[in-house]
This record gives structure tokens, C-alpha cells and sequence, in this order.
């Protein structure tokens, strides 16, 4: 049968993302490692919202168990949200396979500083397609979608019946919208339309018994104007 909802989130503001924009188009090289990225002030404060979301949920949309990403600024997220909620500590669960997409030799740059540094990889990955290109030592689209299917398929035996929330990254989200639906691995360009997912994005699935219905998608109304 499997969970009979999934909700996905994106994590608030990080660091990182914080750095890239204020770059913008000029080259960035960031130092610090994917993985132990942190919140800003501004990701705090998205994560409270979401929290807050959740508590105002109806008891049957509320979340039973938590999926998280290993990465730091996907598990603050969620420890910030559950403590803005109140509730009772539900079972986490942390998943390599929920980890950001990985970017490689490009990690520590922004689309700057790899047109700049990797102008030969640039030129490849425009022939390849941004959801099919692989970065030296990295992962595609497609190989998140890989792994986040063989997780949905678990899923289904570990979380059966109960509503799921998910704590991750943009591909994550994206990924898991492509397969969710059911959609044929060559269509998977066409995911990239719902590019970018925001930060404390909420996405919401109810799904069961090989069905799925997407409620909403990238939703940030919860974090105000």
C-alpha cells in the first residue's frame, strides 16, 4: 500500500545559498563543505514557519514520521520546525539516498566560476541537457532519480499507511515529483519546468495503493510576503 501522503520540503535558507546570490553572475569559489552548510537567520525563520504550518494541520494531514536528508541544513530545518510545531518527537529517519544532488569537482563553485574554471565541461553539459549531464566526480538529475526510486520503493514497505514528511533539497523535491508520477525517464527533462523549488518549499502528495494525486507543489504562502 505504502504511505498514504507525502510531504516534501525543501530546507530554509542556507549559507550557501545566501552566498550565491549575493554573487549573482560573478564568480564565486565557496569553501565550505555540501554537507555541513548551515542555516541563515533568514532559514531559521522559514524553518519556524514551517513548523508552524504543520501545526495547524487537520490531524489527519498532520505528518507521522520524518525522512531526512544527512545534510546539516536539512536536519536543522526540520529539529527548528518540530520545535516551532510542539509536538511530541516523531520517529526521523536519515537517508543517504536524500542527500543533495552531487555537484563533483563543481561543488565549491558557482555557474560563474565553472564557466570560468571548466569552460570544456560548460560546453558539455549544454549538449547533454542539464537534467542528463554528470560534473567530473558528480551526479545528474537522472542519477538522483535513481536513488530517490529505489528509496520510494522502500518506502512503501517501511511507512505503509502513514503520512510522511519529507526534509531535503531542490533535486530531491524535483525527483521526487518525476517519480511519483510515474514518468518515463525520457521525459525527465520536463521536471525542470518546476525549477527552482524554493527554500521551505512544501509539496503534498497523497498517494497509496499505486495511486498518487499531487495537491500542491512549491508552495511557500505559509512563509508570508
Amino acid at each position: 500500500m505504502g504511505p498514504s501522503m507525502i510531504i516534501a520540503v525543501r530546507h530554509g535558507e542556507s549559507e550557501a545559498n545566501l552566498a550565491h546570490r549575493q554573487a549573482g553572475e560573478t564568480p564565486l569559489v565557496y569553501e565550505r563543505g555540501d554537507d555541513v552548510v548551515t542555516l541563515t537567520e533568514l532559514g531559521r525563520t522559514q524553518a519556524a514557519a514551517l513548523g508552524r504550518l504543520l501545526a495547524s494541520l487537520p490531524g489527519g494531514e498532520a505528518p507521522e514520521a520524518v525522512w531526512c536528508s544527512p545534510y546539516l541544513r536539512a536536519l536543522d530545518t526540520w529539529k527548528l520546525a518540530q520545535d516551532a510545531w510542539g509536538v511530541d518527537p516523531l520517529p526521523v529517519t536519515v537517508d543517504e539516498r536524500l542527500r543533495d544532488q552531487e555537484a563533483g569537482e563543481f561543488a565549491h563553485y558557482n555557474l560563474a566560476a565553472i564557466q570560468e574554471r571548466f569552460p570544456e565541461e560548460m560546453a558539455r553539459r549544454e549538449a547533454a541537457g542539464a537534467y542528463a549531464f554528470r560534473p567530473p566526480g558528480g551526479e545528474s538529475l537522472a542519477d538522483v532519480v535513481a536513488r530517490l526510486r529505489e528509496f520510494l520503493a522502500d518506502l512503501d514497505g517501511r511507512a505503509d499507511g502513514r503520512r510522511v514528511l519529507i526534509v531535503a533539497h531542490d533535486s530531491v523535491v524535483l525527483g521526487l515529483r518525476h517519480v511519483i508520477a510515474g514518468s518515463p525517464d525520457p521525459e525527465l527533462a520536463a521536471v525542470l519546468e518546476f525549477a527552482p523549488v524554493l527554500n521551505a518549499g512544501i509539496s503534498v502528495w497523497r498517494t497509496g495503493g499505486g495511486r498518487s494525486e499531487l495537491v500542491r507543489f512549491n508552495d511557500v504562502t505559509h512563509l508570508g510576503p
